[in-house]
């Protein structure tokens, strides 16, 4: 009897060795990946063809900048994930605003519906054009949204037990594209983006609550972030997601502008 128990003991001992092998693998690889995952979406909504007049920002006397935010949701891709609920987007929305203007010298003054945005195949300028004609501003500041998922089996196992459970793991890669237009002179100040990876585990039924659903930050924090249902942990997942991706997006433009400010500095200085 203790011999079974033994060789119980060391079969679930090896599944779990390899179990994180697998995933050790599988993190390695989709590191590598996750800088096109998913896909660049903003030149179906700004022209490819525009380049970003850097120097032009800091050429502008009268800082900080009135500008409007267009935070645009975008499906449309074969392998998107689903839109983030109205009220998630509007609090990422409200998010962004308020830290944009920590980071860069632009004085957000108001969230603008993208109801009328659409993605073309060459982009469309002229949209974000009369958008700014419509609110009388010279400036506007889009973020377009978007997001992929993948799911697939996964061992989940309890606590630090050797008892484990079928289950489920969803990753989400989510992308935050800013870019800020100088509407007046059709020109293009400034362009970053921002980048997140989540992870979802949940078992294949119910019981374990205490241990799942559970989210993680991906690809090295081990954090457990507890959804407070489950049928709502998809939503959580990509919420949580965009938040990752919206701190690196403004840590960027944080980084940018202090990099044109020492460029200033230094064009100062007399020379000796």
């Amino acid at each position: 009897m203790q011999r079974l128990t033994d060789l119980h003991d060391l079969k679930w001992g090896m599944c779990r060795v390899l179990n994180q092998f697998s995933l050790m693998f599988s993190a390695v690889f989709l590191v590598s990946c996750a800088s096109a995952i998913p896909p660049a979406r903003i030149g179906d909504y700004l022209s490819s063809g525009r380049h970003v007049d850097g120097d032009a920002f800091a050429r502008i006397d009268q800082r900080p900048l009135r500008a409007g935010l267009v935070v645009v949701s975008d499906a449309t891709e074969p392998d998107a994930a689903p839109n983030l609920p109205e009220e998630a987007l509007a609090r990422l929305g409200e998010s962004l605003q308020r830290d944009f203007g920590r980071a860069i010298p632009v004085a957000i003054t108001e969230v603008i519906p993208a109801d009328h945005i659409r993605p073309q195949p060459q982009g469309d300028w002229t949209q974000f054009a009369e958008l700014g004609r419509q609110r009388g501003l010279d400036y506007l500041a889009v973020v377009v949204v978007s997001s992929t998922e993948q799911e697939y089996p996964m061992t989940l196992f309890l606590g630090l037990t050797t008892h484990a459970q079928p289950g489920f793991r969803r990753d989400n890669w989510s992308l935050l594209e800013f870019a800020l237009l100088d509407l007046k002179h059709n020109r293009i100040l400034m362009q970053a983006e921002g980048r997140g990876w989540a992870t979802l585990d949940r078992p294949s039924a119910p019981g374990i609550n205490q241990w799942y659903p559970a989210i993680y930050l991906r690809p090295q924090d081990e954090r457990r972030i507890w959804p407070p249902t489950h049928e709502g942990a998809p939503n959580t997942l990509r919420v949580v997601s965009f938040e990752q991706a919206a701190k690196r997006l403004v840590l960027k433009l944080r980084n940018s502008w202090i990099g044109v400010l020492e460029f200033e500095a230094k064009a100062r200085k007399p020379r000796l």
